[in-house]
């Protein structure tokens, strides 16, 4: 997959490091990116083309899949965190809701797009995961779940895509300076650093990226070795 002059759509693509991911593929050179958010009124990036896209509305993808027929690359960055617990009242009703929005959302995302982009010539799709796939704290039972199932969903796309010319991506990262760790008071990584190293990683044909020492560490389940690994793994 190369970057330079490739057309990209990027879910999420209002904030954090969905916004970040739209930044660096313009000063990759890409050719045209096309920035999803639920509200694009909300995308504020000069150079990037709004797309409205809820990628938990069926019809929305389809929508999608039925105008942009230009797309090589595909980026799932979309994802939400809900803090519970298995005892918790509600916890079932947040795992379905997680689960919706991390896996569902990727599955139906990929499934829609997959064949343009084996139609224009082969590409990447790129899924955000997290260390999260490997690490379980406190209040993470949805978002835990939502990783280690997208995980495998990626390994599967791997089987049905790598050979008709997709490449497959997957990103691991652990805490991350965006709005979903706003509350955590660890270290955290710069979200410009991490999308510009993930899409250097892509662009050098990188199936697997492990951005940080937490994710290295969270794969080989050395989690005591991993600096700053609390209960408060990802905050709500």
């Amino acid at each position: 997959m190369k970057i330079k002059d490739s057309t990209v759509l990027v879910t999420g693509a209002n904030r954090g490091l969905g916004f970040e991911f739209t930044q660096v593929l313009l000063e990759m050179g890409a050719k045209k990116v096309y920035a999803a958010a639920r509200n694009p009124e909300t995308i504020k990036l000069h150079g990037v083309i709004p797309i409205k896209l809820d990628i938990t509305n069926q019809k929305d993808v389809e929508n999608v899949s039925n105008e942009l027929l230009d797309i090589n690359m595909l980026i799932n960055n979309a994802g939400i965190h809900k803090k519970t617990t298995l005892l918790d009242d509600d916890s079932i009703e947040i795992v379905k809701d997680v689960l919706n929005t991390n896996l569902i959302g990727i599955s139906t995302m990929s499934k829609f797009i997959a064949p343009i982009i084996i139609k224009n010539g082969g590409g990447a799709i790129v899924n955000v995961l997290s260390a999260g796939c490997w690490l379980n704290g406190h209040g993470n039972l949805a978002y835990s779940i939502s990783k280690a199932a997208a995980l495998s969903l990626t390994n599967d796309m791997r089987l049905a895509l790598n050979s008709k010319g997709v490449q497959v991506s997957a990103i691991h990262a652990g805490f991350i300076d965006t709005d979903m760790m706003a509350s955590f008071q660890g270290k955290k990584l710069s979200p410009y650093s991490v999308a510009y190293d993930s899409l250097l990683a892509v662009n050098q044909g990188s199936q697997e990226i492990l951005i940080d020492e937490m994710s290295k560490k969270s794969k080989l389940h050395s989690i005591d070795e991993i600096p700053n690994f609390s209960d408060s793994y990802c905050s709500e």
